[in-house]
């Protein structure tokens, strides 16, 4: 039997070979995403009128520029766009009647209904204003994304590819301002994206993002509406499977749209950060958990803390470099603001820490809402 100091060892020697481990991975997802490919702008060959489903919550930073974004497309057909409330009291409503006053804007709508139909809030709202859809082909959009000119065209332009049943777009973070934000959005591209277009390179992954999907009223039909998804946090990747499952591809937008981050507080920021882990942990819970090695600066501290010495610091600071490589390519890549390299030792810590911690409970709070997951499933959660 091996002693106390034997295991110690033992365990600082796992952590270590697994920093490195966690390097080399480090290493190819900065080789993946600059070699990600390219597309260039596009026109679809038939332009049809689209409509803009976008459910809103509260006056969140920049939201009239982004609507303003979206009035401003470059698109040789109609676009309805059409934004959602569950409540006339929300400070979201004087800001679209204040862009919609406003040339190009005056064809925005907006539409106040507080009617629930499960759990997901978002999914209500998409409900309630899906019934105003006057065109055929749906853009399902979020409201703190940030949209080029082109993106309605680039969605359409794809859509209308034979076999393809839906489209989706990647994501890049965005920092409204503050610490937490700076935090969020550094999840998003020191971690996730990275992780993402490994996941495709690879053909690991079929994602479908929440932060936009077009696909056809047609289509949206036949997987059973947006109903079918009322109960569900992972709305988007249900959706995704939905989609799949009628013999249809889910086309993945090679640009990346900005998702900005507005966190006030610790508080928010750690509910948000453990509601995307669990809920990841909860699709994909074998990937998830094989996604520690994907943290070699804190797994790397971990074999210094248990005495692995000059080797571990000299892993940890190699991890530091590897993440400073992989934020760079993403910044080349999809042409995103530098990141906030200094945070990165800290984002990798509370990364490495919120994955621990997923793993000690099934609770999630969103939009003020506590629930507890069962199976992807949204179930409510007095507390």
């Amino acid at each position: 039997m091996l002693s106390a100091g034997e295991l110690v060892h033992a365990a600082a020697d796992v952590f270590l070979v697994g920093a490195i481990v966690g390097c080399a991975y480090l290493l190819v997802a900065a080789l993946l995403v600059a070699a990600f490919e390219r597309t260039t702008s596009a026109s679809p060959d038939a332009p049809v009128p689209v409509t803009v489903l976008m459910p809103l919550c509260g006056g969140e930073p920049g939201l009239a520029r982004r609507l303003t974004a979206l009035c401003q497309q470059d698109y040789a057909a109609p676009i309805q766009i059409v934004c959602g409330l569950q409540s006339a009291s929300d400070p979201a409503l004087d800001i679209v009647k204040t862009i919609a006053a406003t040339p190009p804007c005056q064809g925005i709508e907006c539409h106040v209904d507080g009617r629930l139909h499960g759990r997901n809030r978002k999914i209500s709202n998409l409900i309630n204003i899906a019934r105003h859809a006057r065109h055929d082909t749906f853009i399902l959009v979020d409201s703190d994304v940030e949209v080029a000119p082109n993106f309605v065209a680039e969605l359409v332009d794809a859509l209308q590819r034979p076999g393809v049943g839906a489209v989706t777009c990647l994501y890049h973070g965005v920092a409204a301002g503050g610490l937490w934000t700076r935090l969020s959005a550094l999840r998003i591209n020191a971690h996730f994206l990275p992780s993402v277009i490994v996941a495709l390179s690879s053909e690991l992954a079929q994602p479908c993002f929440g932060v936009s999907i077009a696909l056809s009223r047609e289509t949206m039909a036949r997987i059973g509406g947006l109903h079918a998804f009322a109960d569900q946090l992972c709305e988007d990747y249900a959706i995704g499977e939905a989609v799949r499952g009628l013999g249809a591809t889910v086309s993945v937008s090679s640009f990346a749209l900005g998702h900005v981050f507005a966190e006030r507080s610790a508080r928010e920021f750690f509910a948000g950060e453990l509601r995307a882990a669990r809920a990841i942990r909860v699709l994909d819970p074998h990937g998830y958990a094989g996604s520690f090695l994907t943290h070699p600066f804190a797994l790397a501290l971990l074999a210094v803390a248990l005495g692995a010495g000059s080797p571990g610091i000299a892993i940890a600071l190699l991890a530091f470099a590897c993440r400073i490589a992989v934020c760079r390519c993403i910044e080349h890549r999809f042409g995103t603001q530098e990141n906030s390299y200094l945070l990165l030792p800290l984002r990798d810590l509370l990364s490495f820490a919120v994955q621990v911690a997923c793993y000690f409970g099934s609770t999630v709070t969103w939009r003020g809402q506590r629930y507890r997951l069962s199976d992807g499933t949204l179930v409510a959660d007095p507390g």
